[in-house]
C-alpha cells in the first residue's frame, strides 16, 4: 500500500510486530543488545551500529524524502561530515557558495587540510554550475533554499548536468523539508538534512540525517557512521520522530507567517532589500513555485541601516528571541554576519552578498500579528535613530 505524505509521517518507521502493541517507537534505552552466541545476535549488537528507535526513525525519513534508505545522525554537521567522508584527496566538490557557515567551515578548514578542493558558486545558474565541474570533480553541494539569502537552484537542471559528468548531486533540504520539495524526486542522488530543525521542530535536541535511493552509496554512509560513531542517542530519535508527525500541519503556518512577514517587509520604509522566494519579484520566485509547493519559512532582509544600527535594532525585537538555529514553534532571528556566518571570512560574506545589515528571520507558529508588531517597533526605533543621528 502507499500512503500520501501526511500519512507516512505519522505511520513510517513504526514496527508493526512490536510486542507490546505500543502506538509510538518506544525509547529503548540501552547502549548494547544480549548476544545469543558471540557474534550471533537478533538484528542488534551494539547500539552504536543499529538501534531499534534509531532504526524507526530512520525509515521514517526515508519514506518522507521518497527513498529506500534513510541514515541518523548525531546533528546536521555530522551527517555532512558523513558525505565528504565519502571523497579522497585529489576530489573537487562544486558548491553553493551563499550557503550555512558551519558547512563553509567545515570545507574550507578541515576537508581542505586533506587535499580536497572545493569550488563555490552561485547555484541559481546551471552555466556557473556546469563551468565549475571538471574531471576530478566527485559531488555537486547544493542549499536550495541557501543559507541564508534564499537563492533556488533549479534542482533537475543541475542535477542531469552532473550526472552527465559522472558526478553525485547532494541537496540540503533543512530549509525546504520534505513537505516543500523532494529533490530525490527530482534528480539528486544524496539528500541531507539537520534534523534538529523543522523536522524535530521544536529546539530541543540536536540531529542530522542522509537520505539516498542508491545501494552502494548508503552501504558506504553506513560503514562510516558505524566507524565515526556520530549517532543520535534513542531520546533524540524519539524526539525527531515525535516531532516528524506534526512536521506538515506545522509547516503550514510557518510559511503563511512568513509570507506575511515579507510582504510586511518588502513596504517597510526602514527596509533595503527583502530575500524571499515567494515575492513574485524575486529572481528564484519562477524556479521556487516550480520546485516547491510553498516557499518555506525563512525571511532575510537588509536593514537601511549601519553595523550599529542594525545591532541596536537586534536589542529592540522583544517577541522574537535572538538566536541561531531555526524551525522552531518559536519564532528566531539572528544576525548572520557575527552570528551563524561569522566563521566565513568578512570579504568572502561581502562578495555573496551578506551584508552586516542583514538580518534572518525563522518564522514560528506565533500569531503573526503579533510578530509583525513586534518588528515594526523596532524598526521604527531604528528609523528614529538613523534620523537623529543624520540630523
Amino acid at each position: 500500500m502507499t500512503w500520501q505524505f501526511d500519512t507516512q509521517v505519522i505511520h513510517a518507521g513504526h514496527p508493526a510486530n512490536d510486542p507490546t502493541g505500543s502506538v509510538t517507537a518506544p525509547i529503548y534505552q540501552t547502549s548494547t543488545f544480549r548476544q545469543t552466541e558471540p557474534g550471533v545476535n537478533g538484528g542488534y549488537g551494539y547500539a552504536r551500529t543499529d538501534h531499534p528507535t534509531r532504526h524507526a526513525l530512520e525509515e521514517n525519513l526515508a519514506a518522507l524524502e521518497g527513498a529506500r534508505y534513510g541514515l541518523a545522525f548525531a546533528s546536521g554537521m555530522a551527517a555532512i561530515h558523513g558525505v565528504l567522508s565519502t571523497l579522497k584527496t585529489g576530489d573537487h566538490v562544486v558548491s553553493t557558495q551563499d550557503l550555512y557557515g558551519g558547512a563553509w567551515r567545515i570545507f574550507t578548514k578541515f576537508f581542505a587540510k586533506f587535499g580536497i578542493e572545493f569550488t563555490f558558486v552561485d547555484a541559481s545558474s546551471v552555466e556557473a554550475v556546469a563551468d565549475a565541474i571538471r574531471k576530478e570533480t566527485k559531488l555537486l553541494w547544493l542549499e536550495t533554499p541557501s543559507n541564508p539569502l534564499l537563492k533556488i537552484t533549479d534542482i533537475t537542471a543541475c542535477a542531469r548536468v552532473a550526472r552527465s559528468r559522472g558526478v553525485k548531486t547532494v541537496v540540503d533540504n533543512t530549509f525546504a523539508t520534505p513537505v516543500l520539495q523532494r529533490p530525490i524526486e527530482l534528480g539528486a542522488d544524496l539528500v541531507v538534512h539537520s534534523t534538529t530543525k523543522y523536522i524535530n521542530g521544536h529546539s530541543d535536541t540536536l540531529g542530522g540525517a542522509i537520505i539516498t535511493n542508491d545501494p552502494a552509496l548508503y552501504a558506504d554512509l553506513k560503514f562510516f557512521q558505524n566507524a565515526i560513531g556520530a549517532v543520535p542517542g534513542p531520546q533524540d530519535c524519539f524526539l525527531i520522530l515525535r516531532g516528524a508527525k506534526t512536521l506538515s500541519l506545522r509547516m503550514e503556518r510557518h510559511c503563511s507567517n512568513a509570507e506575511l512577514l515579507a510582504r510586511f517587509l518588502s513596504a517597510h520604509e526602514s527596509v533595503r532589500r527583502v530575500y524571499y522566494p515567494g515575492l513574485i519579484d524575486d529572481p528564484s520566485h519562477a524556479t521556487a513555485r516550480r520546485q516547491m509547493t510553498r516557499f518555506g519559512a525563512i525571511v532575510s532582509f537588509d536593514l537601511d541601516a549601519s553595523l550599529e544600527e542594525t545591532r541596536n535594532f537586534t536589542r529592540r525585537v522583544n517577541l522574537w528571541t535572538l538566536a541561531e538555529s531555526l524551525g522552531s514553534v518559536k519564532s528566531l532571528f539572528c544576525h548572520p554576519a557575527s552570528m551563524t556566518h561569522a566563521s566565513v571570512e568578512p570579504e568572502v560574506r561581502r562578495a555573496v552578498g551578506i551584508s552586516d545589515s542583514l538580518i534572518r528571520l525563522s518564522a514560528g507558529l506565533e500569531d503573526v500579528r503579533d510578530l509583525i508588531e513586534d518588528l515594526d517597533q523596532a524598526l521604527a526605533q531604528t528609523r528614529r535613530g538613523k534620523i537623529r543621528k543624520t540630523a
